[in-house]
């Protein structure tokens, strides 16, 4: 019904054929660049399947204006899940693409394997002072501890993360007046977040689990996670004891990621030729990539009105994150200072070994001030 209702407001005028003026000439004379916009998405309506063969980790969901969203859930370290990303945008030819990422991690899009592999593997101190430097200490981190995870699966695998972002971003370039959007909420937001919701001791306790995590993983173990995304799963069992963090970092952002998908699903305004001809819509259809633990979030929230504004909201830092970093910043300045000292001292007593100083310091005892 929707494919006959689109190709109907895509067809425009009674005098445009279908498949476009048969002579080339008057094309470029005679034709109007809304009525070639029309006989375009025509053309693209008509390369949609009416009932597409998709992957079974597709969930289709429906606006209340009928604009049609297939939620592609996938597993964010799986080869099958970039195949069911390319699968799902050739069948349904989007007007929009999605996917969970925000601005702080859209470089991953253009970063080849090769690159992106090197990158997710080296953990240093260059990128630690940049994630404290963004986030600000404890989320800085955080984040650093989160990335220790991702370098832990990389490592085990030989995969670099976010395969099948990169594969969206591919296809959605192939498919005509089809636009790509990030969807995931800002990261610095969600770090924040998922600090203040945490105790000092819990933070500890979340700290030491992360940085001794070294449990062996197997591509298979990913392929099993297509039910739960393998990198939220982890998360998932650390973080089971603390549900406001479990909350900060999955379910508001379920939230988040509904209401980006239902504000790509806007019905589409369709050039006019004149001002004074009727403005027409038409539903839209979106695909949605995102890791398959946020799929039954966004089921849940589909049918709600949903306001992100409370989820953007940092909180002030509590007391004991003001105590943790001013003792981290007091401890790492310490040990600055005292490697200073050390490697000077060092240096000071290499000099004076040397056989050349030491023959200038007794040349110099041996001159004798004369009167």
């Amino acid at each position: 019904m929707q494919e006959e209702q689109l190709a109907e407001a895509a067809a425009g005028p009674a005098g445009v054929p279908a498949d476009g003026p048969t002579d080339a000439s008057d094309a470029s004379q005679n034709i109007s660049d809304a009525d070639a916009f029309k006989i375009l998405l025509e053309m693209k309506i008509k390369k949609r399947q009416k009932k597409p063969n998709l992957p079974s980790t597709v969930t289709e969901l429906v606006t209340e204006e009928g604009s049609k969203v297939f939620v592609v859930g996938t597993a964010h370290f799986s080869d099958s899940s970039k195949r069911d990303v390319v699968k799902t945008i050739q069948e349904v030819q989007p007007d929009v693409v999605v996917v969970e990422l925000c601005q702080y991690r859209v470089s991953m899009l253009k970063m080849d394997e090769k690159t992106l592999l090197k990158e997710a593997k080296e953990i240093n101190l260059e990128k630690l002072q940049q994630a404290i430097k963004q986030n600000g200490v404890m989320s800085g981190l955080m984040q650093m501890l989160l990335l220790k995870v991702s370098a832990h699966i990389t490592e085990q695998l030989g995969m670099a993360p976010g395969g099948e972002f990169r594969e969206a971003f591919k296809e959605a370039g192939k498919v005509p007046f089809c636009k790509f959007h990030l969807g995931d909420r800002p990261i610095p937001v969600t770090f924040k977040r998922a600090i203040a919701a945490l105790s000092f001791w819990q933070k500890i306790k979340l700290a030491w689990g992360l940085c001794f995590l070294s449990d062996p993983i197997s591509k298979d173990d990913v392929e099993k996670c297509k039910q739960k995304d393998l990198l939220e799963q982890m998360m998932a069992e650390m973080i089971g004891e603390f549900p406001d963090l479990h909350r900060t970092i999955v379910s508001e952002r379920d939230i988040y990621l509904t209401y980006m998908l239902k504000q790509a699903a806007k019905r589409i305004e369709l050039p006019r030729a004149s001002e004074t001809e009727p403005r027409k819509c038409i539903p839209s259809v979106v695909v949605g990539v995102v890791g398959m633990g946020h799929v039954p979030g966004i089921e849940k929230n589909w049918n709600t009105d949903l306001n992100i504004q409370e989820i953007m909201s940092v909180p002030p830092p509590s007391t004991s994150s003001k105590v943790l970093r001013f003792v981290i910043k007091a401890t790492v300045f310490g040990l600055m200072g005292y490697g200073c000292y050390r490697i000077g001292q060092r240096t000071v007593q290499f000099i004076l070994s040397m056989p050349t100083t030491q023959n200038c310091l007794q040349k110099l005892t041996e001159i004798r001030p004369r009167h």
